[in-house]
């Protein structure tokens, strides 16, 4: 049993070098449930049950390669998921854009955009807010993701519904076209958002921002590179920014004298 427990584990970590080898993740800064779970749904679509057959199939099909990228990549989002932490969002930019003359806000990561096409409906849609005043950037490791972020075209489906995630607006149909089951962002919304390819661990922290959203991102990553990932985001934040984490998610115990809780139990936390 012992012997065929260890095979079992060394045909895994083949995939996962063959992951590290031919693409553009690394998978050493995830924890290895969160890696199992979605390799394990790609080898189901594929039909196969051995990690070393699953192996052979990465080496050798590209289309495969950038599915099991997508996979790995793409998480669940929504437009204004958890909306009562945008309640308390709402807050931090009617105040930041009546004293500031620019408010950057950075979606990191952005999945498909949602997220941040949520920060700049929210800034259209509150007379309290103003939108002339809003930077958003939206960045993600995948650029497949990105580019279907900057199409801003969603999709009603079974798991899906656009026009439900869009009730906390006032008037939905200002900032999407709807076509039946079909809503395409409009310009003037997409006109506040920028889309970038970024990782967070290798490529280090971006230009201050006033409000960083890094939401449902920690849960997956490795205790060992979580320090790493906080380090791009504290150098990537303001003196006096925003921090908005995932509501399963919190700063580290060895960080917490340097946030103060805006609202703790939505995980919004502002730099001491």
């Amino acid at each position: 049993m012992s012997r065929r427990r260890d095979d079992a584990e060394t045909a895994f970590e083949g995939v996962l070098r063959q992951i590290d080898d031919t693409v553009p993740f690394e998978p050493g800064y995830y924890n290895e449930s969160y890696l199992d779970r979605r390799i394990t749904a790609r080898m189901r679509r594929r039909d196969t049950e051995s990690h070393a057959e699953y192996e052979r199939i990465l080496r050798e099909d590209a289309d495969e390669r950038q599915a099991l990228m997508d996979a790995l990549t793409i998480n669940v989002t929504e437009f204004f998921r958890n909306p009562e932490m945008w309640d308390v969002l709402r807050d931090v930019l009617r105040e930041r854009t009546a004293t500031q003359r620019r408010v950057r806000v950075w979606s990191a990561p952005s999945a498909d955009g949602r997220e941040p096409y949520s920060v700049a409906m929210l800034a259209y849609d509150d007379p309290e807010i103003d939108e002339s005043r809003v930077e958003v950037l939206g960045s993600d490791i995948s650029e497949e993701a990105l580019e279907n972020a900057r199409e801003g075209v969603y999709h009603t489906t079974r798991t899906t519904d656009i026009a439900e995630e869009l009730e906390p607006l006032s008037d939905p149909d200002a900032y999407v076209e709807r076509d039946e089951d079909t809503f395409q962002v409009r310009p003037a919304v997409q006109r506040l958002v920028d889309f970038e390819t970024h990782d967070l661990i290798r490529d280090g922290a971006r230009d201050p921002f006033d409000v960083v959203l890094c939401r449902n991102l920690l849960i997956y990553i490795d205790v060992d590179h979580k320090s790493a990932l906080f380090d791009t985001l504290e150098a990537s934040l303001a003196e006096d920014g925003v921090l908005v984490l995932g509501m399963t998610e919190s700063v580290p115990p060895d960080r917490s004298d340097r946030y103060e809780p805006i609202d703790k139990r939505r995980r919004v936390f502002g730099r001491r």
